[in-house]
């Protein structure tokens, strides 16, 4: 602890009474006893600064940040409503600065404590003007509009994440410059601690690396309705470093790692430029050759004349017989329609079924379905089959042989009694 010696009492309090020259002197050893070099008169002085330092802060922020704001948003343009929302944050913090500058200024610090107390608001200064700049990023991403036309969307965000981390880094090395603390040896520590993360990480680096494959390569924006194979279909709404956010049909999000997204198939059905229509479409056998021509001449027909379906060279457009089926004359029918909306190619199917069910029953056929047809027939009863007559040679020998056999079962009949 340090005191520092009060000043000479003023005159008028020689004449004063003993208690109040008492009181003096005790309320001024108070006042100028202290710790660190400072009296308790001025850790309280500058005390007072800072706390009225954030009370203007409040009334700022309420204030002039609020007035400013209105202004901008009163424009037409978007560079003014930029700039606010780049320092609305930081301005906040512009009263506070001030505040720790004055009372450092007002109060006499030992050359160790001011040397902190320069560091701290020199600290102050380089985190707000950075901290100004990773706002300033994010706030005038709109003007990176044709860079988003020439990447994509997807892209350009990365960027501005990447910048706006960047600038967090340069800070916080500017502020360990500030406090003499030497970056050199942390960049070399965090490079080897990178390496050995690296070799227990390498499927978050290999998803980062798939992630940046997929937006180069334009394989699907967020939007877009893709399909893979074995893994997920759905609307893509975000896609993230190291995995893409994709909302299933029953609006169930799926947190999907891009390198299942970049080593498989993707379907991407939001870029179709047709939708197709393929059926097979069967009729009874006993439909005639005319009948069968009517048929196929009525659905080309109306395929043609319909403007909802595409027409060569654009797509394909085939109705023809096809197959001799098992049950039916099969009709291939192969077209594509215009629109790509799901809703409205179901809607177009529908009519396209109902007219070819009204093209069927006007040629007088009908649709096939699997049947299977059995055929009975009389025929004579099977011829009965006798073995042919023996040589009589053969008789003889069979004969000979039987003979034998009967001798020889008498003869043990005898010595068995």
């Amino acid at each position: 602890m340090t005191t520092t010696a009060p000043p000479p009492p003023p005159e008028w309090l020689e004449n004063a009474p003993v208690w109040a020259r008492d009181g003096y002197e005790y309320i001024a050893g108070l006042w100028y006893e202290g710790v660190f070099g400072l009296s308790y008169g001025e850790i309280l002085t500058a005390v007072g600064i800072l706390l009225v330092a954030f009370v203007i802060r409040g009334l700022f922020a309420r204030t002039v940040v609020r007035q400013i704001t209105k202004a901008a948003a009163g424009t037409k343009t978007n560079l003014d409503d930029a700039l606010v929302t780049t320092i609305s944050a930081p301005l906040k913090i512009v009263p506070i600065i001030v505040g720790v500058y004055i009372a450092t200024q007002v109060i006499d610090l030992p050359e160790g404590a001011q040397n902190v107390a320069d560091d701290v608001l020199r600290s102050m200064v380089a985190l707000s003007i950075f901290w100004t700049l990773n706002r300033a990023v994010g706030a005038f991403s709109f003007l990176f509009t044709g860079l988003r036309e020439t990447l994509s969307s997807a892209i350009v965000d990365w960027l501005v994440k990447t910048l706006q981390v960047l600038f967090l880094i340069v800070g916080a090395a500017a502020v360990l410059d500030i406090w003499g603390i030497q970056i050199g040896p942390i960049l070399a520590g965090l490079g080897v601690f990178g390496l050995a993360v690296g070799l227990g990480a390498q499927d978050l680096f290999k998803n980062l690396i798939a992630g940046i494959l997929i937006l180069t390569e334009k394989r699907f924006q967020p939007g877009e309705w893709i399909a893979v194979d074995g893994v997920c279909e759905g609307t893509v709404e975000k896609i993230n470093f190291r995995s893409t956010l994709i909302r299933r049909f029953d609006k169930s999000p799926m947190y999907v790692p891009n390198a299942k997204l970049s080593d498989n198939a993707v379907t991407n059905f939001s870029r179709m430029t047709h939708r197709r229509i393929k059926w097979a479409v069967g009729v009874e056998y006993r439909t005639t050759v005319d009948q069968l021509k009517y048929i196929r001449d009525e659905i080309e027909a109306y395929l043609w004349a319909s403007p909802d379906f595409a027409k060569p060279p654009a797509t394909a457009l085939f109705v023809r017989v096809d197959t001799f089926n098992a049950s039916s004359i099969d009709f291939l029918i192969y077209t594509f329609t215009n629109t790509t909306n799901w809703g409205q190619w179901l809607e177009l199917k529908e009519k396209l079924a109902l007219e070819i069910m009204d093209i069927i029953e006007k040629a007088g056929t009908g649709f096939a379905f699997p049947s299977r047809t059995v055929y009975m027939q009389q025929q004579d009863p099977p011829e009965i089959m006798s073995p042919p007559e023996l040589s009589p040679r053969v008789e003889q020998a069979r004969q000979e042989k039987l003979a034998h056999a009967k001798a020889t079962d008498m003869d043990a009949d005898d010595g068995g009694e």
